[in-house]
């Protein structure tokens, strides 16, 4: 998979099949646009491109309102990870600031997917809307259409809104702990990428059980409440059985993620890294003490929870 950062740094892409979105969380909806794009791409031999923004418009657009919240499913790069695994041929991120925002939905036809990619087909919704103020409706899309030679494919009204549930109940499952109703709309675990480092905290060292802290870089990465939770570590081709301790009680708060895993190698560099896969909560516990408490059993009876 292609992977550009802004329309400036495109290759040539051969019959360019193109669809925007968020696609946070890469899940079963997600899944059945991209076959469809893929099955679009076959038949005029072409390559799938997925345009999308970074960060989220409604963080740029509305930071004092409904964006000043919005936490993601995925990090950038666990978005790429997903996408490349479902087979996408190239993904454009593009910065998304207020002037380009701006832009106006004949300006970014014309000067983006046509000039840019040579847009062979737009893959959309019915009720798509681009462009400054979000202007540009499907109608004036099919005249860009018949103006500069591509084709509309559309996307039925009722798959185009069982993305947007899911994406909805998959965060509300998320931020909820219910971390096996995020996966039954994932079609995949929930995981968290992140740095590793060397130690975690002093508490649970002290007790003779080592843990690591966890770094999640990116601010708006959604993470589940607090408590303990079973887990299933990726790290270095290698899969461990571990748990996971989140004590800071806040959907923001990324600095008190402990990873207790016993059969974990010592740490090779600063930069190491390893995915996690949320597999069920044991305890959620917003009461510090109470948390504590259900974190301690865990430990001392981790070779007895099964998967």
């Amino acid at each position: 998979m292609n992977i550009y950062f802004g329309f400036e740094e495109v290759k040539k892409i051969n019959n360019a099949v193109v669809t925007t979105g968020s696609f946070d969380g890469v899940h079963l909806g997600h899944k059945l646009i991209l076959k469809r794009l893929s099955d679009t791409a076959k038949k005029i031999n072409g390559e799938t491109v997925l345009i999308t923004f970074y960060p989220h418009p409604r963080q740029v657009l509305y930071p004092e309102t409904s964006g000043r919240d919005l936490l993601m499913i995925n990090s950038r790069q666990e978005k790429i990870d997903l996408l490349r695994d479902a087979g996408l041929d190239n993904i454009i991120f593009v910065k998304f600031t207020l002037e380009f925002a701006s832009t106006s939905a004949q300006d970014f036809i014309k000067n983006y997917l046509v000039d840019k990619l040579n847009v062979k087909k737009i893959v959309t919704g019915v009720n798509h809307h681009f462009g400054k103020n979000r202007e540009g409706d499907i109608e004036e899309l099919q005249i860009l259409g018949k103006k500069h030679d591509f084709e509309i494919e559309l996307i039925p009204s009722q798959d185009v809104q069982n993305v947007d549930i899911s994406s909805s109940l998959i965060r509300q499952a998320i931020i909820q702990g219910q971390v096996q109703k995020a996966q039954s709309y994932l079609g995949h675990s929930f995981f968290i990428k992140a740095k590793i480092q060397a130690s975690g905290q002093p508490q649970y060292i002290q007790m003779g059980y080592k843990s690591r802290n966890l770094i999640v870089e990116e601010k708006y990465k959604l993470v589940p409440p607090c408590g303990s939770y079973l887990v299933l570590v990726d790290h270095m081709q290698k899969t461990h059985k571990g748990l996971v301790f989140i004590s800071a009680c806040s959907e923001t708060a990324h600095n008190l993620i402990d990873l207790y895993v016993p059969t974990l190698p010592e740490q090779q560099s600063e930069t190491e890294s390893v995915i996690v896969h949320f597999i069920r909560p044991n305890k959620i516990e917003s009461d510090p003490t109470l948390l504590k408490s259900a974190i301690i059993k865990d430990l001392i009876h981790f070779n007895q929870i099964e998967l």
